[in-house]
């Protein structure tokens, strides 16, 4: 009589792995657990798993479980601080606030459009230009002398001649000196009440009455009151 020679069960391929899973292709704990039973109908009988192996592949699943559970809970503390972080942003409508910036915008009314800069050092001169949109020089105005720090001021949307200049959006350019006439580093501020916050790229963005859009990364200052400190 003959006997057949035993045939070696091959190890579960690739698509015996991919039908076990089925629709589940996230690999995540009922994935594995899948895994693992193809993976055992289709081992060697020869040479089947051992304990050992078979009781650290279980610890493996249950570390899986367990950093799983965390991420999940991670992910929800993260929303909520998301969430708290937009409310308390969004407080900021109707607060005059500075920002980082160089434009201020007038409706043509004469109303008076805040501006703010911040000086390294003291200054003894510091002088205001105003330009509108074709780079033409509209306003200049003497500002005087100011400790360091943030300072603010307000342009009365008039040009030197004292004319009511048209709606729209213009630039300012703040220069200072020191009692030596050496010049001193100015960063400039936009300064005005935040009528909305805009959440649509992803991190809040600061919507203002004079046309600045501004990060919230870029706020430098809330006010209580939208009456500027120092006027020119």
């Amino acid at each position: 009589m003959t006997v057949s020679n035993v045939t070696q069960t091959s190890p579960a391929t690739t698509n015996q792995l991919a039908s076990a899973l089925g629709n589940d292709q996230g690999l995540d704990k009922n994935a594995f657990l899948k895994l693992l039973v193809a993976q055992m109908k289709n081992q060697d009988p020869l040479k089947p798993m051992d304990n050992t192996e078979f009781v650290a592949q279980l610890a493996q699943f249950s570390n899986l479980e367990q950093v799983m559970g965390i991420n999940t809970r991670l992910d929800t503390l993260t929303a909520q601080g998301q969430g708290l972080q937009n409310t308390q942003v969004a407080g900021l409508v109707g607060k005059t606030v500075s920002v980082n910036g160089s434009s201020v915008s007038i409706d043509g009314s004469g109303a008076a459009a805040p501006f703010g800069f911040t000086l390294a050092a003291p200054s003894a001169q510091t002088t205001v230009t105003i330009t509108d949109s074709t780079g033409k020089v509209v306003r200049t105005m003497d500002n005087g002398s100011h400790a360091a720090g943030l300072v603010q001021g307000a342009w009365d949307g008039k040009n030197d001649a004292g004319t009511t200049q048209l709606a729209g959006t213009y630039s300012v350019t703040v220069a200072a000196k020191s009692s030596s006439g050496a010049p001193i580093p100015v960063t400039q501020n936009g300064t005005g009440v935040v009528q909305a916050v805009s959440f649509a790229t992803g991190s809040p963005e600061l919507l203002l009455d004079n046309g600045l859009t501004a990060p919230l990364s870029d706020l430098l200052d809330v006010q209580t009151s939208p009456t500027p400190t120092t006027a020119p």
